[in-house]
């Protein structure tokens, strides 16, 4: 029962010491992000069906506003 609880200790330290390091990711950058466009004179694609378009030309998008987060507790 030794031999086998020493072996699982080497067998688990071995396998911790060998493993290959991962690497650290890259921080996403503004050319990563893939979003709608809205350019005048691009064309307009036709479609049939379902289908994946790389690059959308959106013409308006939601009423994007900003508005000022109020504490709805007491004063802190």
């Amino acid at each position: 029962m030794w031999v086998f609880l020493i072996q699982l200790a080497v067998t688990a330290l071995l396998s911790i010491a060998l493993a290959p390091k991962a690497e650290e990711p890259k921080p996403a950058a503004l050319s990563d992000i893939n979003v709608p466009t809205a350019e005048e004179g691009k064309s307009i694609p036709v479609v049939f069906g379902t289908v994946w378009i790389e690059s959308p030309n959106v013409v308006w998008y939601g009423n994007l506003r900003t508005k000022a987060i109020k504490s709805k507790g007491g004063k802190k």
